[in-house]
């Protein structure tokens, strides 16, 4: 493999770019101003990475011109056995950056480094699915656990089982968006419902959904389209009930997006929580729509899979999890639940990684 022409000229093109902003960063006039100087820097760094890759690059292929010229020309036999061996490794390396280059030239997600919302309900299945989505959520506990993430439960509906209707939760820490994102989808459980008395193996769902949560800056909310409606907590269980109107529900007019929430103690706190949960929502619908017209403008699929499709099966009497969209099957279903997930997600973004790829090359080639 070789890098096209395409992608040489892209890379040449940010070199260029690069060492330019290095020269403005020099600049008194421009040390000068905070504001300019810190956009022009963060611009710099994002460049970094991919300009020190592609100089290896271009050095590596240096190296390897050197090493042939002195295989094919040097008479002392101990120099041109070094030269043969150092090819070898030079060889490898340029194979390694090939591939890492055109990876590194793919589009950056904007919300991969933002925090997340997640969403998990209860679908087909009745309190087994309820059950199932409980389990869901301490999955995604314990692997933002795993990585030192932040988690925090911002509204619940529980059945009073053990289980939740619907749960919402926040995930807070870098990266949390880039890793969990190609987690939305239908996730599908099968097992014997402890209620089932005749032993029969039973098919539920549980949908997630993974939104990056935003700013007010990101996504602007008119108070004219919302209805705002309070009413008194339920509590869980039954237990601490509130006897003050503290829970909130917001109803957005426009896409009749609902949204409710009543675990914080205030009012206050209940209506700020649920406008954050709204925000996400809405911004990940004006994303959806622009996917869409992407995908009719390139004829080909955009982002990560339809919602209605079932991502991924947990089968309990096989002891196996099973990833449809990437075919990975893993037999050890307890350790998957206890938020080892990291197989699943490593394997997806490779997957689509290759997948954009694909759609960028096609694209090179079509203009």
């Amino acid at each position: 493999m070789s890098l096209s022409n395409i992608y040489l000229t892209k890379l040449e093109t940010i070199e260029r770019k690069f060492e330019d902003l290095a020269a403005k960063l020099s600049d008194p006039e421009i040390i000068s101003d905070p504001s300019v100087y810190a956009k022009l820097a963060k611009e710099h760094s994002e460049l970094t990475e991919i300009v020190s890759v592609f100089k290896e690059y271009k050095k590596v292929l240096k190296e390897i011109e050197e090493n042939k010229t002195i295989i094919e020309e040097e008479t002392d036999e101990e120099l041109v056995d070094l030269a043969k061996e150092e090819l070898k490794i030079l060889e490898k390396r340029l194979e390694e950056l090939e591939k890492l280059l055109p990876i590194l030239l793919l589009p950056k997600d904007p919300n991969d480094e933002k925090n997340v919302i997640l969403e998990i309900r209860a679908g087909a299945g009745g309190e087994e699915a309820a059950l199932f989505a409980a389990e869901l959520l301490r999955m995604y506990q314990r692997y933002a656990e795993r990585k030192g993430w932040k988690f925090e439960i911002l509204d619940a509906n529980d059945t009073g089982l053990g289980g939740f209707k619907e749960v919402v939760a926040k995930i807070e820490g870098k990266g949390a968006y880039s890793r969990l994102k190609y987690e939305s989808g239908v996730h599908r459980v099968q097992r014997v419902p402890i209620t089932e008395s005749s032993g029969r193996i039973h098919t539920s769902t549980v949908t997630v959904a993974v939104l990056p949560e935003v700013d007010e800056v990101d996504i602007e909310i008119n108070p004219e389209d919302l209805k705002i409606e309070t009413m008194r907590a339920s509590g869980h269980g039954g237990q601490h009930v509130n006897k003050t109107e503290s829970a909130v529900r917001i109803t957005h007019i426009p896409t009749g997006i609902v949204v409710t929430c009543q675990n914080e103690r205030s009012q206050h706190q209940n209506k700020a929580t649920a406008l954050k949960i709204l925000r996400a929502k809405l911004y990940e619908l004006a994303q959806r729509e622009q996917h869409e017209k992407i995908q009719k403008e390139r004829r080909a699929q955009v982002g990560t899979g339809e919602r209605c499709e079932k991502i991924r099966t947990y089968n309990f009497p096989q002891n196996r999890v099973t990833d449809h969209r990437v075919g990975i099957t893993i037999y050890n279903l307890p350790e998957v639940l206890d938020g080892d997930l990291d197989e699943f997600i490593d394997a997806l973004i490779a997957h689509y990684r290759a997948e954009m790829l694909k759609q960028e090359e096609g694209l090179g080639m079509a203009a």
